[in-house]
This record gives C-alpha cells, structure tokens and sequence, in this order.
C-alpha cells in the first residue's frame, strides 16, 4: 500500500532531502509551501519537474500560523505521516523577530498536532516533530542526551522547547503518535548562505575566485556537532517507522569549533583562513551556545541509524559545490555578449 506523507518547510534544506527520500521510497508526498510574489522552490525543482505529474509529489499554500487552513488541509490529505519542519529557523534572527519565532516554531507545531489530533479520529498519523540541539542551549551536561534538562539561550530556543514538550503532551494525553528528533547542526549544500557553514564555504569559492577578499563572523570559538543533512532526513524517517513514538538525539558525537571548520574549508582551496576572516560582534548572539555535543546511541540502537559522512567530507562536499558556484558567477560577471 502506498504511504501519503505531508511536509511542512519541503522548500528548506531538510525538507528537500526528505521529499526526495521518501519519492524514493515510493510516497506521495504532499508540501506546505508560503505564498509569496517569488518561487522559493529552488531545492525542489529538479524532483518537482519529474514526478509531479504522476501525482507523487504536490505543494500546496499555506501557513503554519494558519491553523484553521492548515488542519482543512490535513484533513483533505489524509497523510500517513506528518514531517514538521517548517519555521523560522535562524537563531540569531531570533532575537530581531521573536513574536513571529514564536508563532511559526511554537505555535505552528500546536497547529500541525491539532491538525493530527482531528485526522486521528478517522484514521492514524505518525507525527514528527523537528526539534533542536539549542534547546539544550548553555548545557548541563555533555555529551547531551534524550534526558539531558533543557536550558534554552534564544527565542528560537524557548519556542523549540515550547514545541517538544506539546508533541510530548500529545503523545500522552490523547495517545497519538507524536515523536521528537533532537537534531545537532546538520548542514549541506543546500544550507540557507545566512548560516554560517555555507556562509564559510560560499566565501571561501568567491574569495578563491577573486569575487571577494574578506569574510566576517562572530564567536569562532562556539563548537558544534555537525553532520549532513541528507544522513539526518534518513533519521527522521526511521523515526516514524519505530513501533513505537519516541524521542530521540540525531547527532555524531563529534564537536569542533567554527575555527575550525573555517581552517577545514579553506585549506580545500589552499587559502589560509587567517589571511581572509575578520571578527564582526554584530554577529555574536545577545546569550551564546558554547557547546554542543550530541549523544545519538539510543537512535543507534533502536533505530540503527548513526551519521555517516564526517565532518572532513562534509566541508569538502559544500566547498566544492559552492567553488563551483562561484566560478560559474565570475564566468557569468565577466561575459560581455558579442
């Protein structure tokens, strides 16, 4: 029998890896995509233009603030399984916007399970949440885990910890089946260029070209779990496929610090990333994460799931795509048609 899955954010990093995987695994998967005066498909466009015509992938307008729309929607799709990852995802951007944080990531996740909780009455969803490693925020214990206590930093944080504890509630209260991933960083090629790994590798490729001489950061210093997003979208599916809901820590359990992840990707280009990054505080965070360092043997033992691309392959994956996206812009600013 086929399997319907919704998602909200397919158009984000995550949410096209996952459409693409679940494609794979031979859904129809439905997505929630914001109106707006330009298309923001581009991660999806090239599984878009293939399949959407065999009525194995559709988008549809919408809201997560938009609660009423949004279980209309549900109910209309009667989807199998329900992958939330949409939001405003930026934590530094947070703190400029924290009502609005707040409606998409907090009470956006209240819409997507109330929406679940109506469907559930004529059959069975599987809900995912997707939560944070920020909502450990100035941690209390390390290597941080499913029982670590969460001491979020950020409105992005608090609204995060808003929205596990009501999948939680859920779960318990009308025994849906709601379930958490606790995702550490995980980055690609197809990482929004304001975060700051594809902000290291895309000027890194223009700095290598000759686009531009400088790059500037805040708190190289702050260390991070990084995988790749494509390992964790995997996660998530194994998640909703485990007989029962749960909550569960996607992590390698590696840290490094963004220092060193800057070194990692410049040396790929033979440049010295001392030569090239300035500090900027206009980026540093009002309340900073120092560390985060993921525990993920409990997906590892019930799920079978570890991340497996390094961090060493993840920077050469992301510099060699956006080098190659710079030469095609300095190609492009250089061409004079005849």
């Amino acid at each position: 029998m086929t399997k319907t899955a919704f998602i909200t954010g397919i158009t984000g990093q995550d949410g096209s890896y996952l459409a693409e995987l679940l494609l794979e695994k031979k859904y129809n998967v439905h997505g929630l995509v914001r109106r707006s005066s330009t298309f923001s498909t581009e991660r999806i466009d090239h599984i878009y233009s293939d399949v959407h015509e065999a009525g194995q992938l559709r988008l549809h307008y919408g809201d997560l603030t938009d609660g009423q729309a949004l279980s209309n929607l549900v109910l209309e799709i009667e989807p199998d399984e329900i992958y939330n990852l949409g939001a405003q995802s930026h934590v530094r951007v947070s703190y400029d916007q924290p009502v609005y944080t707040l409606e998409t990531v907090g009470v956006g996740a209240l819409n997507v399970l109330e929406a679940a909780r109506l469907l559930n009455r004529r059959k069975q969803v599987r809900v995912y949440q997707a939560s944070s490693s920020e909502m450990f925020g100035a941690v209390l214990e390390t290597p941080q885990k499913e029982t670590t206590p969460f001491n979020p930093q950020s409105p992005y944080a608090c609204a995060k910890v808003y929205a596990f504890h009501q999948t939680v509630n859920y779960r318990r209260g009308y025994d849906m089946y709601a379930s958490n991933g606790i995702l550490f960083n995980h980055e690609s090629e197809r990482r929004g260029e304001t975060f700051v790994t594809r902000k290291i590798t895309r000027a890194a490729g223009r700095i290598k070209t000759g686009l531009q001489s400088k790059l500037y950061l805040g708190n190289l210093d702050a260390k991070r779990d990084w995988g790749y997003a494509k390992d964790y979208v995997e996660g998530m599916w194994r998640i909703l496929q485990h007989d029962v809901p749960d909550d569960f820590v996607l992590a390698t359990g590696r840290t490094e610090s963004v220092r060193d992840f800057c070194r990692l990707v410049f040396e790929q280009l033979d440049l010295n990333y001392e030569d090239h990054v300035e500090i900027d505080p206009r980026y540093f965070r009002p309340a900073e994460v120092d560390l985060l360092l993921g525990d993920a043997s409990k997906a590892k033992e019930k799920l079978g799931w570890t991340a497996t691309t390094d961090l060493e392959e993840l920077a050469r994956i992301m510099t060699q795509h956006d080098y190659d996206l710079a030469q095609r812009e300095a190609h492009a600013k250089n061409f004079v048609p005849s």
